[in-house]
């Protein structure tokens, strides 16, 4: 209804999932008051994401979804989708804060202050953002932000995924499920939509490069998450909880 129509509806319904996650988290968090099983640090990345994301796309119109959601709906998803995130990263680090599981969410605690691991797939993954990035806007700041915000989008989950790995009962609340799930879904979406525009994502001197390394950061975030898929699917299927074993999942520190 909304898109007109056109093939370029799968990027904002990818957003839309995603915006839905982090509404769920919050329903979650708020209505529970308490902020177990829930990463820190996937908040704080795809507060990241969101934040650099935006700042592409409000100046510049390259990376906008070709259809007439690109007009404004796009934009209120992603500006919706940051205000949740920062809502649900608020609860967990102070009201909630009692009840978040820091001693789970230990992802990349290597050689770095406590909290502070997410740093091991922001700080690269925006080297990688500045050197290989797409050209659609012709401004270096904006591409690099969007560039940034995809690639850091396919490792964000990570961090949520380990604490997974990590809890004893490998049993996961049902919202924090569906809020994972949400996300996952919304990636996928996304996956398509690239698989078929790709091509556009070409750096100044016309490499598709950047349109290669796009697509493979989103596999690879797929390929992540085939356990999640699979248990979660069982769950819903069986209306039993979301029960992963400990041997799922990303080996990761």
């Amino acid at each position: 209804m909304l898109s007109g129509g056109d093939f370029s509806f799968l990027m904002t319904y990818g957003a839309m999932s995603r915006m839905f996650g982090f509404g769920i988290l919050n329903v979650k968090t708020f209505k529970s008051e308490r902020a177990s099983g829930v990463s820190v640090k996937t908040l704080q990345l795809y507060c990241l994401v969101f934040f650099f994301r935006l700042t592409s796309i409000i100046r510049h119109e390259g990376y906008l979804p070709y259809d007439k959601s690109g007009d404004w709906l796009y934009h209120f998803i992603e500006i919706a989708a940051l205000l949740f995130t920062a809502s649900a990263l608020y609860g967990c680090m102070v009201p909630f804060k009692g009840t978040y599981q820091k001693e789970l969410d230990r992802f990349g605690e290597f050689n770095v202050p406590e909290g502070l691991g997410a740093i091991y797939l922001a700080g690269p993954i925006l080297i990688i953002a500045i050197l290989i990035h797409p050209n659609l806007n012709a401004d270096f700041i904006s591409d690099t932000a969007w560039t940034y915000a995809m690639y850091l989008e396919s490792t964000a989950l990570m961090p949520q995924l380990y604490m997974f790995q990590k809890q004893a009962s490998g049993v996961v609340e049902l919202l924090t499920a569906h809020f994972v799930a949400a996300l996952g879904f919304g990636r996928l979406m996304e996956f398509f939509f690239w698989i078929y525009s790709y091509h556009e994502l070409a750096n100044s001197s016309g490499s598709k490069l950047p349109g290669y390394l796009a697509l493979f950061s989103q596999f690879v975030q797929l390929v992540l998450m085939i356990d999640f898929f699979w248990y979660y699917y069982m769950a819903v299927k069986s209306s039993t909880p979301l029960v992963l074993p400990q041997t799922a999942g990303l080996g990761i520190v």
